[in-house]
């Protein structure tokens, strides 16, 4: 039904396309291949703008492979792959790796989620150190204390908890870890970044699908007290139970796009377009909201691939914004989009 909905409203705009500037170019048809993999954070955006994308500029064959952000990074410093998606920076360590240059294209934000399986309890509260120790297995069982404190009126069974984390290299990973490090200073007291030195009695799930399956009640995997951080268009395509996060101005906020980009509104860009939504200000902002980019190279040998993906951006940066909330995305501000077309001259052709 998602699907039905992108792809109507895709060829809606497309039929204005050329009139308003968010074809993806001047009307010039390019053929080229631009095979991508990477974050599953981003894949159902990526996924409905490459198939609006596609009656525009046809002989383009884009894929994206998921995977990832740490195989995305990888891929595309291999040069594996003509772009990546990733929702982590590169390291300062790494960039040596990207020999052709390394340019960063934010293209949507998003809540991630803690997703739980708790029969009878639909309507949850959580904060940052409770988070931190579920998942560090400080915290076992669903009546514990510091969750009840949390949650006054509400009937907590005596369920055991098993936190779900990603198997693998994680963008997503990244920002649920750094949003820990930086609203629960002390508490949180593993590794921040794609991985993480998890306990050994943690669950663990294959992308953020694989995540969400363990509390998903339609899978075989799903288990009864299971809580896991899910991307908020996985944690909706899976009807999943949500719970509501103290935010910085210690608000209790439900994960949404209007809550994302409250976020994103505290946010600045910088100069190489990276920035970082996680535990901003304001009543309304989402704690846990996280940014996500596309990355390519700043030079390829091949002047199609250059400007196939000139006209891929393009597009995301115009129809694309367009399509982000059918797929539960927050657009970006104006500002960022302005910033990022401002970048396009910076890919060249070796």
């Amino acid at each position: 039904m998602r699907k039905a909905v992108v792809l109507a409203l895709g060829a809606a705009l497309l039929l204005g396309a050329c009139s308003n500037n968010k074809d993806g170019g001047s009307g010039e048809k390019i053929t080229a291949t631009l095979d991508g993999s990477g974050s599953t954070f981003q894949k159902a955006f990526d996924e409905a703008v490459i198939d609006a994308f596609r009656s525009v500029q046809p002989g383009i064959a884009i894929t994206y492979a998921g995977g990832g952000s740490g195989q995305g990074k990888t891929d595309l410093a291999g040069a594996v792959k003509q772009w990546a998606g990733t929702d982590s920076l590169v390291k300062p360590e790494d960039l040596s790796k990207y020999t052709n240059g390394l340019l960063y294209w934010p293209t949507v934000a998003a809540p991630i989620t803690l997703s739980y399986r708790l029969n009878g309890v639909a309507n949850l509260i959580l904060d940052a150190p409770t988070v931190a120790k579920i998942f560090q297995r400080q915290i076992k069982k669903w009546n514990d204390p510091a969750i009840a404190a949390l949650n006054p009126g509400v009937t907590l069974p005596a369920t055991n908890i098993t936190p779900v984390v990603r198997d693998g290299a994680s963008g997503t990973n990244t920002n649920f870890t750094k949003w820990l490090a930086a609203a629960a200073p002390g508490v949180f007291t593993l590794t921040a970044g794609d991985t993480t030195n998890w306990p050994k009695d943690v669950a663990k799930g294959s992308g953020n699908p694989g995540v969400a399956a363990f509390m998903d009640k339609s899978k075989p995997v799903s288990l009864e007290g299971a809580i896991g951080y899910v991307d908020y268009s996985d944690a909706k395509a899976s009807s999943l139970t949500l719970a509501s996060i103290v935010n910085k101005a210690g608000k209790a906020i439900a994960p949404s796009l209007e809550a994302a980009s409250a976020a994103l509104a505290e946010t600045s860009l910088n100069p190489d377009l990276t920035y970082n939504p996680l535990n901003a200000a304001g009543d309304n902002a989402y704690p846990i909201t996280t940014p996500t980019w596309i990355i390519t190279a700043k030079t390829y040998t091949d002047a199609n691939v250059v400007k196939a993906l000139k006209a891929y951006l393009q597009y995301i940066y115009g129809a694309g914004q367009d399509l982000a909330s059918d797929v539960d995305y927050a657009k970006l501000p104006t500002d960022y989009v302005a910033k990022a077309k401002s970048q396009l001259d910076q890919l060249k052709t070796a």
